[in-house]
């Protein structure tokens, strides 16, 4: 819920409350329910409220604690508030409200910062000791909720959309080309910097303390995920019950609101899972299902839409369900939407995930989202096969970051690059970062087939899942919806981290018997390993349909493939291959052209690039040139 902004001028100038309203205006999407500002001297908070629970007036933030020591601004929800209230309550706190930001600021009042560690939930918390004159920003264990700061001149400033920098005066956007090459390389940035020089995201789990005497923004990280103490004691039938029983907590956990709560609902088991739960407590729950026009789809797409199963879930569960019907048309009237909202692009052709939001938003203000299953119960079985074989640190290294080289792998970059902006770039960086997500945690291993995929899994939670969360947050509060996500509940994950590899992967023991030199197509063969999250398929198979539990993975997709040599042929090179393309300036027009036939000319499916191409091209007429988006649909 939410959207925060704030200043802190720590030479002392005094922070200027137009300052913070024009921060504000920009995230105004986030919250329409209504805006707050305090400032005092040097500093200033601006909140944009999406009012969720105790949505009364007497819940408005900025928010103070009962004694004026603390003032807060909180994006998201902290699902153990309750019990959290209980025991401040107990040691002499009161209350005058209902809601989770009174809890927050009290529990500071009483604990300091360290009390932040201990919430159970999804935030971006900006708090403000009066007293010590210290701001604090903090965010949440998984990095569901955005926080990004901008440190120039002795002036500190945050937000939960970069866009609200452009408020400042002093703030003006440039391409960040470090950030520009790990984009082109993963489709994906692994390190904390942005496409925006000189805007850094906060890490998940970190907390940061800026004063009068900071110079720099030192970051504090108080938790991470550990997938190296395994419980092998544990047998098939307790990893199974226990994760039935944490799942039904965690969706009951996360529906706490005092607004309309649905579901979105795919095909598949992860969602499937969470509607059946939560249509215990929620008779006739709401349930949103996007699909799409199959008329001139071939090839394996030919399967994408999941309307079909959805509907059988719906109707087993007797929900209320929409649906949204997306056709090839429509990526060229919502795409500069879909990048000025994401702003910090990320991952794959997430454009659906708009409308689809768009279409909850018009009945409730909380949709639950089935994100997280397959990170922290393996869904991705053909990836981590690629490595379990691996002998060493530096094998798996080898073989993992050429997987993981989504876009154009580095031996193609001066192709891809315009000479003046490859000679800038430090080449050896994407490698860098790719082995820094690793060697940052010094209790990985690289001995076993268990230890490659517990490394994988690590590695997939920390970079892929992050930027899921971002799209998921970005494009729903485009609409001023908020999601959750049960799999990302701190006692589910810190069991299901200790599920040992040989209950998540059905299939580990006999692909340790298989000799790889006896396959004649690898690749095809681990496409046919879709063995991933087996205890969790076992935990939910007694409550929902058995055709959900056996269905083959698949992501929430559009038939890029064949609409971009169809319908959007003409447009893909209308916006790319233009003599007023913007991002010409940074990226070799002739590799586009070359990108673009070999992918009509369906040699190779280049869907993933010419995506993020369309992506960066309007991400260059939005912040570089200044181009509206458009009316908001």
């Amino acid at each position: 819920m939410c959207g925060i902004a704030g200043i802190f001028h720590l030479s002392g100038q005094r922070a200027e409350r137009s300052h913070l309203e024009a921060m504000a205006a920009y995230i105004a999407h986030r919250g329409p329910d209504g805006d707050g500002y305090f400032v005092e001297e040097n500093i200033g908070l601006a909140h944009k409220r999406l009012a969720i629970i105790d949505p009364s007036p007497r819940a408005n933030q900025p928010m103070t604690s009962a004694d004026g020591k603390w003032v807060v601004v909180f994006n998201g929800c902290i699902y153990n508030f309750r019990e959290l209230r209980q025991e401040l309550e107990a040691a002499g706190r009161k209350f005058r409200t209902t809601s989770d930001t009174e809890v927050i600021v009290e529990g500071l009042a009483m604990h300091g910062p360290g009390f932040l560690e201990g919430l159970d939930g999804m935030f971006a918390i900006a708090a403000w000791s009066v007293e010590t004159r210290t701001l604090y920003l903090s965010r949440d264990r998984y990095g569901v909720k955005p926080m990004y700061y901008w440190f120039s001149g002795g002036t500190l400033a945050f937000a939960s959309e970069i866009k609200a920098f452009m408020g400042l005066p002093k703030f003006s956007v440039r391409v960040n080309l470090e950030a520009l090459n790990e984009y082109f390389t993963f489709q994906n940035l692994f390190g904390y910097h942005t496409l925006f020089d000189g805007v850094i995201m906060l890490p998940p789990a970190n907390t940061v303390k800026i004063n009068a005497e900071s110079t720099s923004v030192a970051h504090h990280s108080w938790w991470d995920y550990d997938f190296t103490q395994p419980d092998n004691v544990m047998t098939l039938e307790e990893a199974t019950r226990r994760t039935k029983t944490l799942m039904e907590s965690a969706v009951e956990r996360q529906m706490v609101a005092d607004v309309p709560v649905g579901s979105y609902l795919s095909g598949g088991m992860d969602s499937g899972s969470i509607t059946a739960i939560a249509s215990r407590h929620i008779n006739r729950i709401t349930t949103f299902t996007g699909g799409f026009d199959m008329s001139e789809v071939t090839g394996v797409e030919v399967n994408y839409d999941e309307r079909r199963d959805a509907e059988l879930t719906a109707n087993h569960f007797k929900t209320e369900h929409y649906e949204q019907v997306i056709n090839a048309g429509d990526l060229r009237w919502v795409l500069p939407k879909v990048v000025w909202h994401l702003e910090d692009l990320r991952v794959g052709m997430c454009y659906p995930n708009y409308y689809i939001s768009r279409l909850a938003s018009k009945f409730v203000k909380v949709c639950l989202q089935g994100t997280g299953g397959d990170e922290i119960y393996g869904g991705y079985p053909w990836r981590y096969y690629r490595v379990f074989r691996s002998l060493d640190q530096q094998q798996f290294f080898d073989q993992y970051y050429d997987f993981w080289q989504r876009l154009v792998a580095d031996e193609d970059k001066p192709d891809l690059f315009q000479p003046e902006v490859y000679q800038k770039v430090d080449q050896s960086a994407p490698r860098k970062v790719f082995e820094r997500v690793f060697t940052f945690n010094e209790a990985l291993s690289y001995e076993t087939p268990e230890q490659h995929i517990q490394n994988s899994l690590y590695f997939e939670i920390k970079t892929f899942l992050p930027a899921l969360l971002l799209v998921g947050d970005k494009l729903s509060m485009a609409h001023g919806l908020e999601e959750r996500f049960p799999f990302l509940d701190n006692e589910l994950i810190d069991f299901a981290q200790a599920i040992p590899v040989r209950h998540k992967l059905g299939n580990l023991e006999q692909m340790k018997k298989i000799n790889e030199n006896d396959f004649r197509d690898k690749r095809r063969i681990y496409q046919e390993f879709d063995d991933g999250k087996n205890v969790l398929r076992q935990a939910m198979s007694t409550i929902l349909p058995a055709k959900i539990i056996n269905r083959k993975k698949q992501g929430f997709s559009a038939p890029d493939e064949s609409w971009y040599r169809g319908e959007h042929a003409a447009y893909i090179k209308d916006l790319l291959l233009n003599k007023k393309t913007v991002s010409a300036a940074f990226i070799d027009p002739a590799f586009v052209e070359k990108i673009i036939h070999e992918h009509i000319e369906k040699r190779i499916n280049h869907r993933l690039l010419i995506w993020s191409f369309m992506n960066f091209e309007w991400w260059c007429r939005l912040f570089l040139v200044g181009e509206k988006p458009g009316n908001n649909g």
